[in-house]
């Protein structure tokens, strides 16, 4: 037990700006919640209302924070970081068994009236597992038992939850990479992954063949300026003759007798920048192999593993011409028409047509957005987007005045998983994310998430209170 040397408040900016997320998140669903022809004053059938179970889940989340600062000892969050992490899991399993299936997703517990969602606890429990495990990892993370160990860590659970399936809250598990860059991994890991993140998209737009060609081209271009004078003229023979050659093969005639040529070209440019640099060829060898190894894996799961409403939702963010407004594009749509009439100003709370008559499907959880650009207009957006990056701002602070690693990496995990949530769910309102359907915290209709957070939250914000504590 840790003995107290000073206890410190509550981060008062963390608090106000908690209060003005979920505050503002209570008037939004009012105002796409509200009938046409308002409340009829039955008590009962507002506590029904998609508003009045959120505000039934926020007395219990309020609840919650009361019991972590007051009845919760600190140390418990880090002593008991791995059996929290492993009931969430458990949680994960259970709910694949005997969980209510909803929207083609069996993800949630069904019990009194109420669902809820174990994936989001997961969140938490991921964070405080990171937390301590990266705690107890005192050298850098350039071990590839550490790696591996902190990548089983956040994609145990993301598995499960892709079994559901849910792959969109399986994406945020990502953000534990940026934990992990911060205690110590190696900046070259995290470019690998953003170049397996490029290639996997780009293997769902492409044929494998044609992203295989550009890269070879790209790595060539890469070797060409680590190789003397002379042999950079073979290099450019080469990429002039490789590139002829897939001008040929995309109108479909004679290009077999140039990627031969190119081939003969490379291989003897290849040969003698083996001699001079053997350990460039090698790992250019690889990035080329891994990422044809990444297209191709994406191409046969877009086409063959995801289901069709799947596939329209991916197209209608990476490749949205020729779809139809009125199928895979109608979300989108909707959203975007409801953002653009709220105007500077906004029309008001429930005023707005677009929201007011549920044009914008899933406008309560993963549209909710866009009724605040159509209640509150550009002004009232941007105050949302700038109250969440004050908040992730307030969150880093925390987190870099703490001398424990476990409280500045659980912290770091928290402002990870909010900023994924933020940067998807807005984005995805206007078109330049997927629709993968996570919530915007705070806001988003959704008892567990609002949970989930406010105890991320509040643990946090109890770490915080003993960090001067030895």
């Amino acid at each position: 037990m840790a003995l107290s040397v000073k206890k410190l408040k509550n981060d008062l900016p963390t608090v106000v700006l908690y209060i003005f997320l979920v505050v503002a998140g209570m008037l939004m669903l009012y105002s796409v919640d509200r009938p046409p022809e308002g409340y009829d004053g039955d008590l009962m059938a507002i506590l029904a209302s998609p508003m009045g179970k959120q505000f039934i889940w926020l007395l219990l989340s309020l609840a919650a924070w009361f019991v972590i600062h007051h009845l919760i000892d600190r140390d418990l969050w880090v002593v008991g970081s791995y059996p929290i992490y492993g009931a969430t899991v458990l949680l994960l399993v259970l709910v694949l068994i005997f969980g209510k299936e909803i929207n083609n997703a069996r993800s949630w517990f069904s019990l009194f009236g109420f669902t809820f969602q174990p994936s989001e606890l997961a969140k938490f429990g991921t964070a405080l597992a990171m937390a301590a495990f990266l705690s107890q990892w005192s050298e850098k993370l350039n071990n590839l038992g550490a790696i591996g160990s902190g990548l089983l860590i956040m994609g145990l659970p993301a598995v499960f939850i892709v079994l559901q399936p849910d792959p969109g809250s399986a994406l945020v598990f990502a953000s534990f990479i940026m934990v992990m860059y911060r205690e110590g991994l190696s900046p070259l890991i995290v470019i690998f992954g953003g170049f397996s993140a490029t290639m996997f998209l780009l293997g769902i737009l492409q044929p494998t063949s044609v992203l295989a060609g550009g890269l070879l081209g790209l790595l060539l271009i890469i070797m060409a300026l680590n190789v003397p004078k002379g042999l950079k003229w073979w290099m450019a023979g080469t990429l002039v003759v490789l590139a002829a050659a897939g001008y040929l093969f995309y109108i479909g005639t004679g290009w077999p007798v140039l990627v031969g040529l190119g081939v003969l070209f490379a291989g003897a440019a290849v040969y003698h920048l083996i001699k001079r640099n053997g350990q460039l060829v090698l790992l250019s060898a690889t990035a080329l192999a891994w990422g044809i190894l990444i297209a191709f894996a994406a191409n046969f799961m877009f086409n063959n593993v995801l289901r069709p409403h799947q596939k329209d939702r991916i197209l209608a963010w990476l490749k949205p011409e020729g779809l139809s407004e009125r199928g895979a594009l109608y979300n989108i749509t909707q959203s975007k028409l409801a953002i653009a009439a709220g105007g500077v100003s906004g029309k008001g709370l429930g005023q707005g047509t677009i929201t007011k008559y549920d044009y914008v499907p899933e406008q309560e959880t993963d549209f909710i957005f866009s009724a605040v650009g159509e209640a509150e207009g550009f002004m009232g957006s941007m105050a949302i987007i700038l109250a969440f990056l004050a908040l992730l701002w307030r969150i880093s602070v925390i987190a870099e005045r703490q001398k424990r690693t476990f409280v500045r990496a659980y912290a770091y995990g928290v402002a990870g998983i909010i900023f994924i949530h933020m940067l998807v769910n807005i984005g995805m309102t206007m078109g330049v994310m997927p629709v993968i359907g996570i919530p915007l915290p705070f806001l988003s209709k959704g008892g567990s998430s609002l949970l989930s957070f406010t105890i991320m939250i509040a643990v946090l914000l109890k770490l915080d209170r003993h960090r001067v504590d030895v």
